[in-house]
């Protein structure tokens, strides 16, 4: 759950990060390109650590569609509510459409690569574990 609490958090610092200027657009290029990459600074503080918690239980393939539904939803939100547009239904239909390839990334396949054996670093505990068993 933690990965995902600072997904969805990340992806509100990004939002804004890319999209909030549209609402001031009086306001001088430059200006909200530093003001966009200071907001981006947080999503990056979130983002990172998510990524790097969540490679401990997902793969890299999940962590990223997990990513990109969490932009969607995000997104979904922020412009309604921020910039005052509407979801159109062939919005929400390309939306489930994503939706359907999450649940195709989650799928366990005989033969595929499971996450235990895909040779990814181990968490921290498990690591002083094993240095203290040598």
């Amino acid at each position: 759950m933690l990965t995902v609490a600072l997904l969805v958090v990340s992806n509100i610092f990004m939002t804004f990060a890319w999209y909030g200027h549209l609402n001031f657009k009086n306001v001088p290029i430059w200006q909200v390109i530093l003001v966009s990459w200071g907001i981006a600074f947080f999503e990056y503080c979130l983002a990172v650590p998510a990524n790097r918690f969540g490679s401990y239980q997902f793969t890299t393939a999940q962590l990223k569609i997990m990513q990109e539904v969490i932009t969607l939803l995000v997104f979904s939100g922020f412009s309604i509510l921020v910039l005052k547009e509407q979801l159109k239904w062939n919005y929400i239909a390309a939306f489930v459409l994503v939706v359907g390839a999450v649940s195709l990334v989650f799928l366990d396949t005989k033969g595929g690569r499971h996450k235990e054996t895909a040779g990814s670093p181990q968490p921290a505990k498990a690591l002083v574990a094993n240095n203290t068993q040598k």
